[in-house]
């Protein structure tokens, strides 16, 4: 059974940082692309970051060049988001997700597993 679970969301100040984890299983960790997605309220879900196999080729929506980093650990199974600089317009609840293969990382159509999500709330 795939399962893919989020932790690290938390309330902060505008300003700071925060590291979200996920925590893959049931699957083949290391051959998947693997993204972080965002949903804030009344708002479309939309692509923050995403890796993918191979060389590790990253991918970053505008919004967050240079604030976020995306890493993986293929021995842990686990996906990291590295946010700094944080923002009120950041708040959002935060979902990782599986791909097979993707051709357009940042979109979620090719993404087949998802979790439960980490909320982030940044405070001004």
């Amino acid at each position: 059974q795939v399962q893919l679970v989020e932790s690290g969301g938390a309330s902060v100040q505008a300003g700071e940082s925060l590291r979200l984890s996920c925590a893959a299983s049931g699957y083949a960790y290391n051959t998947f692309c693997m993204g972080w997605f965002r949903q804030a309220p009344g708002k479309e879900r939309e692509g923050v970051a995403a890796i993918v196999t191979g060389v590790g080729t990253t991918y970053y929506a505008d919004s967050v060049k240079g604030r976020f980093t995306i890493a993986r650990d293929n021995a842990k199974n686990t996906l990291y988001l590295q946010m700094s600089s944080l923002q009120p317009e950041d708040s959002a609840m935060y979902y990782c997700a599986a791909a097979r293969f993707s051709t357009t990382p940042l979109r979620d159509r090719d993404y087949i597993y998802w979790g439960q999500g980490a909320q982030v709330t940044v405070s001004s």
